[in-house]
């Protein structure tokens, strides 16, 4: 997450609309008093997001605009990654929230998120720290199966290093042990493409990630 408390996508719609309003309002005939105004008022929107939205305005914004659906599919497929691997080892999902909107209801400020019950230890043995490796870096193996590349699992992978961190493993293993699961992953998944789009599919209605 950025800890910036305006998003750069927000920013970047900031400055792109007053960049475009310096240079092509006179051209269309807004007068200086116009081009302040508005300019004025994208400041404003600045400061609404900081302090009402938690800087996510921008995201919002994006996932309203044509093309938004295609962005939140991305993450519904993130997430499926994590739940469908979740389920796989036996590891309680306590909720999946796909959009900006959904995760700012709840509390939280990003595009998407799985959350677990996270382990009450320190020192995890190593059979759940492969779990754990599976399980957190399924988001991104489902993002690259299904659009490419993965963008999102930055917080994925920082928990999973702190994770690893305090388990007392050494560095060499630690990596190791990552590249393995996510060998394991990338072999599941491809299994189980259409099961994974499906459950995606699902997240991006708004519905439980499981049929009744």
């Amino acid at each position: 997450m950025n800890a910036s408390p305006v998003s750069a996508t927000t920013a970047g719609f900031a400055v792109a609309g007053c960049t475009g309003l310096a240079v092509f309002g006179p051209l269309v005939g807004l007068s200086p008093a116009w081009i302040a105004l508005l300019i004025g008022g994208g400041l404003l929107g600045l400061t609404v997001d900081a302090s009402q939205l938690e800087g996510m305005g921008g995201h919002l914004l994006a996932e309203a605009l044509p093309g938004g659906r295609s962005r939140l599919r991305r993450v519904a497929r993130h997430e499926a990654g994590h739940w469908l691997v979740a389920q796989q080892e036996e590891l309680a999902v306590r909720r999946v929230l796909v959009g900006t909107r959904a995760c700012l209801k709840a509390g939280l400020r990003c595009n998407g998120a799985t959350e677990f019950d996270l382990p009450e230890q320190v020192r995890l043995p190593l059979e759940d720290l492969r779990r754990w490796s599976r399980v957190l870096q399924a988001g991104m193996v489902a993002e690259a199966l299904l659009e490419g590349e993965a963008r999102g699992g930055a917080d994925d992978r920082a928990l999973l290093g702190r994770i690893w961190g305090l388990s007392g493993q050494d560095v060499a293993t630690a990596q190791r042990e990552q590249r393995r699961a996510r060998r394991e992953v990338e072999q599941l998944l491809k299994k189980r493409l259409d099961e994974l789009d499906g459950v995606a599919e699902r997240l991006l209605e708004g519905l439980e990630p499981e049929s009744a």
